[in-house]
Parts: C-alpha cells; sequence; structure tokens
C-alpha cells in the first residue's frame, strides 16, 4: 500500500520564493468580503481627493482673496468661502474615516477568525502520528501566536496602504501641476529609498520567522511544564529550577530578537525623516533660482500662494510616505507568520476519505473483524521548518528524506491475519512492544496499514467514511482523558443530545452512579485537568459510562484494569462485563486472569501473530500465553495479580503492601 504523504524541509530561500502565492492567498482570505472592501476603497478615495484640495484652497486664499495678484485688496467674500471650504473638508474626512475603521475592523477581524477557525478544522483532520510527532506548544502557537501575530495586516494594513497609496498619489499630482520642478527636488532619491526599504524588508521577514519560532518554543516549554503532569513531574525530581532556566533561556533569546526586529530598519527611517526635514529649505532655494530665472519656469510660475501650497503638499506627503513604507516593511514581515500558518494548511492529512466512500450502517452492523495479512510500520515523523530550538529529548526530524543506505523503520506488524467474529471477545496478549496496541488502533484507522487489510463485516476500514467508522467503534483506553468540565460535560462529549436519563443509565452500568452521587456537587462535580481530581478506577469507569453512553457495535479495550487496586478493579471489571454485552469486543489484556472467558484469544510477539485459541486451548498448546500465565499465576497457584496483593486459587488473599487511596474530590 503507499506510504502517507510526507513533509520537507524548506529552506528561507525556498520558503521566500513562496511569495506570491503566499500574497494571493491572503487576498483570497478577503475575498468574501469585498463587498466591504469596495465602499472602503471608496472612502479612501474620498477623503484623499478632499484632503488634497485644501493646497489649492491655501493657493486660492493667498493669490485670489489676500494678496490678489492685481493690487486691489481683500476679497473678503471669496475668503469666506474659501475658509468654508477649508473648515468643512476635515470634518467631512473626519466622519468618513470613522465609518472606514468600522468597516476595516469588520473585515479584518472577520478574516482573521476565518483563517483561525479554518486552521483549526483543518488540525482536527490530521492523523494520530501528526501529533504525537509535533509539540502540542508548537500547535498552539502557530493556532494563536501567528494568527494573532498577522492581525494587523488583516485589520489595519490593506486599508492603510490603499489611503497612503491614494494619498501620495494625489499629493503627486497636485505637487506637479503646482511645480514639476520643485516635484523633481522632492523626490530625486526615491528610488534609493525603495531599494533600501526592500533589503530591510528581506531581514526582517528572517527575525519574524525566527522570533515567531522562538515564541513557538516558549510555548511550548510552558505547555509541557506547567500542566499538571509537568508539575508533578518537575516536583517529584526536583527539577523546577532547571525548568526555569530552560524558560528564561527562550525568554531572552525572545528578548534580543524582539529588540533586534524592533531596531532593525530604525536608521534607515531616521534618513528619510531628515531628507523630509531639510526638503523645505531646498525648496525655498530652489524657489530663489527658479525668480532670478537661473532654473526654467521664471517668477511668472511661481508665486507666493504656489510656494507655500507647495511647501504645505510636501510636509503632507512625508506622513503618508513614512507610513507607507512602514506598513510596506509591516507586510513583508507577516508574510513570514502567513508562510508559518499556510504550511500546515499546506499538510495533507495522512488518513482520508475516499470519494466513493461507504456509510457504515450502525444499525445493521454486525461487528465482524478481520486482518487480512497486515503488516504496519509507523511513519516517518512529519515536520515543517527547523524550529529554533529543538526539544532536549529527541533529533531534530526536519528532513523527511531518508539518508542513503539508512535502515528502514522497523515492522510493529507483519503479516497478521485473524478472525473476531461477531458479538465475540477476543483478547489479544503479548510482551510489551509486541503491537497490541497497534493492532487495536488499525480498526477504527488512526493509522493505515502498510500492506494487507482491516474489515468490519467485510468492508475495508479504507472504504469507509470516516465519520460512520468512528460512530461503530469505541475504545476505552488505560489512561483514559478527561477534560478540565463537569461530569456530565464528559460524559455527554459522547452523545451531546443525551438525556439526562441516558447518562444516568450508562453511569450505573460503568458502577460509577453511586460514587458520582457522593460528591457534593453530583454530576456538576468538576473533574480537574485530565481528570486529576478523581482516582484512576473513577476515571477508569467515567471512561466505561462515556462508551456505553455512546453505544458501539464494537469495542476496543486497551489495558483497561491495569494499575487497579483489587476493589477498584472488581468494580471496573464488573462494567466491562456488562459493556462488552451484546457486542464484538477486541481487548487488550495485561492482567490473565480478566480475559479466562474470551472467545478467542490472540497471541503477539514481535509483532507476529504467533497462537490463537481459548484460554485451555493454549495453556494446554504451551506457547506464549502459556508462558505468560505461568509467570503471572505461578503455574496455577495464584489465581489473580493486583496492585496491593495476590489472590491464590485456594481462595487466600495476601496484602503485599498497602494501596492508599486517592483524595475523594468530596473531601
Amino acid at each position: 500500500m503507499p506510504r502517507g504523504p510526507q513533509a520537507t524541509h524548506l529552506t528561507e530561500d525556498e520558503i521566500a520564493a513562496r511569495g506570491e502565492p503566499v500574497l494571493g492567498r491572503i487576498a483570497s482570505l478577503l475575498r468574501p468580503y469585498r463587498g466591504k472592501i469596495a465602499l472602503v476603497a471608496v472612502a479612501v478615495v474620498v477623503s484623499a481627493g478632499l484632503t488634497s484640495l485644501v493646497p489649492f484652497l491655501t493657493q486660492a486664499v493667498f493669490d485670489k482673496a489676500l494678496f490678489r495678484l492685481d493690487g486691489s485688496g481683500p476679497d473678503l467674500g471669496l475668503l469666506g468661502w474659501l475658509v468654508v471650504g477649508m473648515s468643512v473638508i476635515p470634518i467631512a474626512t473626519a466622519l468618513i474615516g470613522i465609518a472606514q475603521n468600522w468597516l476595516t475592523s469588520t473585515v479584518g477581524n472577520s478574516a482573521m477568525a476565518d483563517l483561525r477557525g479554518d486552521l483549526f478544522a483543518h488540525l482536527q483532520k490530521m492523523e494520530l502520528a501528526f501529533f504525537t510527532a509535533t509539540k502540542t506548544g508548537a500547535i498552539q502557537s502557530r493556532l494563536a501566536n501567528d494568527v494573532a501575530g498577522v492581525r494587523t495586516v488583516l485589520t489595519d494594513t490593506a486599508t492603510t496602504i490603499l489611503q497612503n497609496t491614494v494619498t501620495v498619489t494625489a499629493a503627486f499630482i497636485a505637487m506637479v501641476l503646482l511645480s514639476w520642478q520643485l516635484t523633481i527636488l522632492t523626490l530625486v532619491v526615491m528610488p534609493l529609498f525603495v531599494w533600501i526599504q526592500l533589503q530591510v524588508g528581506k531581514r526582517r521577514q528572517r527575525l519574524a520567522r525566527r522570533t515567531q519560532e522562538n515564541l513557538s518554543e516558549m510555548t511550548a516549554i510552558t505547555e509541557e511544564a506547567l500542566s499538571v503532569s509537568g508539575i508533578l513531574l518537575s516536583k517529584v525530581f526536583n527539577r523546577a529550577d532547571s525548568e526555569v532556566q530552560r524558560y528564561r533561556e527562550a525568554n531572552r533569546l525572545q528578548t534580543r530578537l524582539q529588540v533586534e526586529q524592533a531596531m532593525t530598519g530604525r536608521a534607515f527611517f531616521a534618513t528619510v525623516q531628515t531628507f523630509f526635514a531639510i526638503t523645505p529649505a531646498l525648496i525655498y532655494l530652489v524657489a530663489g533660482y527658479m525668480l532670478t530665472g537661473r532654473i526654467p519656469g521664471g517668477d511668472d510660475a511661481l508665486t507666493a500662494g504656489t510656494l507655500v501650497a507647495f511647501t504645505t503638499l510636501q510636509a503632507r506627503l512625508q506622513m503618508p510616505l513614512l507610513q507607507l513604507m512602514r506598513v510596506t516593511l509591516d507586510v513583508q514581515t507577516s508574510l513570514a507568520l502567513f508562510r508559518r500558518i499556510f504550511e500546515y494548511l499546506d499538510l495533507e492529512p495522512a488518513i482520508t476519505e475516499r470519494p466513493d466512500a461507504v456509510v457504515l450502517d450502525a444499525e445493521r452492523l454486525r461487528g465482524e473483524i478481520e486482518f487480512r495479512d497486515v503488516s504496519f510500520r509507523y511513519p516517518s515523523p512529519r515536520s515543517l521548518s527547523g524550529s529554533a530550538t529543538k526539544d532536549r529529548f529527541e533529533e531534530s526530524t526536519a528532513r523527511i528524506e531518508r539518508p542513503e543506505g539508512a535502515a528502514e523503520p522497523t515492522w510493529a506488524l507483519r503479516d497478521v491475519s485473524l478472525h473476531v467474529k461477531p458479538g465475540q471477545l477476543a483478547a489479544i496478549v503479548g510482551p510489551s512492544g509486541s503491537g497490541k496496541t497497534t493492532a487495536t488502533y488499525l480498526v477504527p484507522r488512526f493509522y493505515d496499514v502498510t500492506d494487507g487489510s482491516v474489515r468490519i463485516d467485510g468492508h475495508d476500514v479504507r472504504d469507509l467514511t470516516l465519520g460512520s467508522l468512528a460512530g461503530c467503534v469505541g475504545m476505552v483506553t488505560q489512561e483514559p482523558y478527561l477534560f478540565h468540565g463537569t461530569i456530565r460535560d464528559n460524559l455527554a462529549y459522547a452523545k451531546p443530545d443525551a438525556t439526562a436519563e441516558e447518562i444516568v443509565e450508562a453511569a450505573r452500568a460503568a458502577n460509577i452512579h453511586e460514587r458520582i452521587l457522593s460528591f457534593d456537587e453530583g454530576y456538576e462535580t468538576i473533574t480537574g485537568e485530565r481528570g486529576y481530581r478523581l482516582s484512576g478506577g473513577e476515571k477508569q469507569r467515567l471512561a466505561i459510562a462515556r462508551v456505553l453512553l455512546m453505544d458501539p457495535r464494537v469495542l476496543i479495550l486497551d489495558e483497561a484494569t491495569s494499575a487497579l487496586d483489587t476493589e477498584t478493579e472488581r468494580l471496573v471489571q464488573e462494567a466491562l462485563e456488562r459493556a462488552t454485552h451484546n457486542r464484538t469486543t477486541i481487548a487488550i489484556a495485561h492482567r490473565l486472569s480478566t480475559i479466562h472467558n474470551a472467545d478467542v484469544i490472540f497471541g503477539l510477539e514481535d509483532g507476529k501473530l504467533v497462537e490463537s485459541g481459548t484460554h485451555s486451548e493454549l495453556l494446554a498448546a504451551g506457547g506464549l500465553y502459556a508462558r505468560l500465565y505461568v509467570e503471572q499465576f505461578g503455574g496455577g497457584e495464584i489465581e489473580a495479580r493486583f496492585t496491593d496483593g495476590v489472590r491464590f486459587a485456594d481462595g487466600r488473599t495476601v496484602c503485599e503492601r498497602p494501596s492508599p487511596r486517592r483524595a475523594d474530590v468530596s473531601v
């Protein structure tokens, strides 16, 4: 079978070469809002046009109202109308600006919400292998920090570019109309400024990417170190100081990158501002040469009003031009963030539906499971362009291609064929690393087989829709996951429209209802992050209740009773017996006492199926199962082992060590 899609490492030059497609994709984000954007464009043009009239009104005030060229006195009537015009224009542009800001804010934030939603939805489609190879903090950083980093571009930048471009263009036209000679002086160094700006922009792109990669690392450190599991780990091994030091090192690097990014281009902008500051003096000098006839244009083309109007325009040109340069740099910087976001959006999920996928009918499903010559090895981890710092426990996996001559990954499963009849309880046993959990992950298509096929009721699982397959296969893992919320919310996750009666019925079947009622808040009790406020047995029974509420036809139990004490295992085992009733069940068993009554037991060793049969048949065969049974039960003298003792075949129970109970949430 073909392998899943793989990602390769991109160099900075290869990433930079993608500039045009990135700009096109940014434009596509704004396409749904083109109506509002058109209104913004109209507002910008009107506002810039009105603003450009002011210098001409100023020229008229000097040359036609106050200091008339024919030598007569001031024209107060004309002056009054000109003053009204100069007063109305700022009021009109201010009102237009308010409406324009509302439109741009609406468009930008809506586009950003679309981008964030699309990214989250795409990540939900990614295969399990992607998440096992990628830090949770790195994913969170792209979803939060990177999207937030492009907010300004989506909300303000497009409008700022349009507004300042129109303003600069209008001012340039007006300056040419007033005096083309003085215009040449003002714009003579613009090509040099543009070239310098492009060089600064390239450097800021590289810095922005490094800054975000380092921010991803800081988010990952935070997620690892400040989670409940991370805090417990650091306290148990007294590693709090090292975790603080690790965070401070990343924080110092972030500070240096932020300062470097902020200072990049400052000298350039200082040069531009200095040039514009001294330009009026140069204009006056050139005007003197024009009035004396040394420069073409003469005194008949340059009046006091023209000179005042031109210097007013030149002063007004400075700020829009500087803003245009700054925002252009911001766009170049933001392109690095957009590329990081699009890198995730461009990842093709390895587990996808075929166009003609079959919908599995849960009502008619019998639950027959078959492995046909299944071989599987885990795909190479998918990774993107290298991060600023690498995980301290891993080597970089940035480049997927395997070096020439390197060994192929080992097979997790090899030529496995097995058959589970509808309604049977099938157990899988074997030493650690034999491929037990891997085999169960192939049934709901957490991974796709490398060779062979996994079938449910004769259908290759790759031919089924993902939704219908997920609705028919339930799973209870060794470490059940509970999110931070109420017990009711955690149970209803399997069936959001479940009634209170259905939730209680599932809890009763899982032997957890009475325990829930003993809590002060009952079903509204907060479980805590990953269920840390509950004991292991309580979490396990809640997981069983949740899958019972889902009511799948096929149930997978991954060592659901391991590491439990005697009393808790009894409660969980009773719940599991109810859960497996009238449904096909595949149980990974660590404690062989829980699978004596299994309809069929499969023995896996080194990824191969070495034997199958019932409990008595496998004991008689003297193979893997018999060996494990002797190791665990002392050749029949021991009936069962628990975390707090053993039970012998003659009924005696011996405690090996005390097993303190976890504090109840009601305490």
